[in-house]
């Protein structure tokens, strides 16, 4: 490597760190403490609280700084004066900023930590978003924002996709191929943040029950892709243009089973909610996608014969 790439990045001065904090482990066995917070887990958010070891914190570094091969750092740009320098990361594709120190740009916000649930709430005038590690999804002002990539914890600072970050705080973002670089734009911005989520009730009613009705204990990802195709459908000219007219459409036949056993009308669940906020939200994981179908249980093989294969997920086939 040439002299002048050898900056470490964030997650390599974290591997770098974890060799003192074995050290600094041994030495809490002696009596040592360091803060964290309240609950005796560390906190991610920086001025932390309370007392545990340093051998739990090197218990919970990130899969980053123990996947250093899959991340390089990036630089994220607004309104063309380049931010967080060093500290914006590109791993499997997705660009990945710190929590604290990106909202902190923007507003003068109140971070706080809640150890067992591992999820970081995030506060300001008209804010407030909620990050959990390890899901791929934020709330903002009661929005549901898929981030594609997982909320990673690196060494006490909570990474996240930079994408839904740029939604909640009503950023233009764009992809400079030629720079492989993120471009934000604060151009046309009418307020500080995104406004509370208004979801059209029945929607939201309807597409949750399908969702919780068909794939109830599949991956998120397979949930929002049974929502996806009810969306696609409802877009389609072969299709009702309304959820709740596709759900029980039976021009063709009964379109899916929960409908006729009635599992149509069970309360959903809450990750099936969740699906369908994100799925209203414009995330798709297909616009082709049409149908779909549980290969070992399914009573009929007309999709299979007759649709494109799209993909798998869990126990789903999707087809176009």
């Amino acid at each position: 490597m040439k002299e002048t790439q050898k900056r470490r990045t964030p997650m390599q001065e974290a591997s770098r760190r974890s060799g003192i904090a074995l050290l600094l482990a041994a030495l809490l066995l002696a009596g040592a403490r360091i803060g964290v917070s309240a609950d005796g887990q560390e906190s991610p958010l920086g001025g932390v609280q309370g007392v545990a070891s340093e051998m739990q914190n090197a218990e919970m570094r990130s899969a980053f700084a123990q996947d250093r091969a899959r991340e390089s750092v990036t630089a994220v740009y607004l309104d063309g004066r380049e931010i967080l320098v060093g500290d914006c990361v590109i791993r499997d594709s997705i660009t990945y900023v710190p929590l604290r120190k990106f909202c902190n740009l923007f507003a003068d916000c109140q971070f706080s930590w809640n150890g067992k649930t591992k999820t970081a709430t995030v506060t300001a005038d008209g804010l407030t978003m909620t990050v959990q590690e390890g899901a791929v999804y934020i709330t903002a002002n009661g929005h549901v924002y898929y981030t594609v990539g997982e909320v990673i914890n690196d060494n006490g600072s909570l990474y996240v996709p930079i994408r839904p970050l740029a939604r909640t705080m009503n950023l233009t973002l764009s992809w400079n191929a030629s720079r492989r670089c993120v471009e934000l734009s604060e151009e046309g911005r009418k307020s500080a943040f995104v406004s509370w989520a208004n979801y059209n009730k029945d929607d939201l009613y309807w597409l949750s029950r399908i969702i919780s009705a068909e794939s109830a204990g599949e991956p998120i990802e397979g949930q929002i892709a049974v929502g996806n195709v009810v969306l696609n459908r409802v877009r389609s000219r072969s299709y009702p243009n309304t959820i709740y007219g596709v759900i029980f459409d039976r021009k063709h036949g009964t379109q899916f089973s929960p409908v006729p056993l009635g599992t149509i009308y069970r309360e959903p669940s809450a990750s099936s909610i969740l699906a369908a906020k994100m799925c209203l939200e414009g995330y798709t994981l297909s616009e082709d996608i049409l149908f779909f179908m549980n290969p070992r249980i399914a009573t009929s093989n007309w999709i299979s014969k007759n649709r494109p294969f799209a993909f798998r997920i869990g126990n789903h086939d999707f087809y176009r």
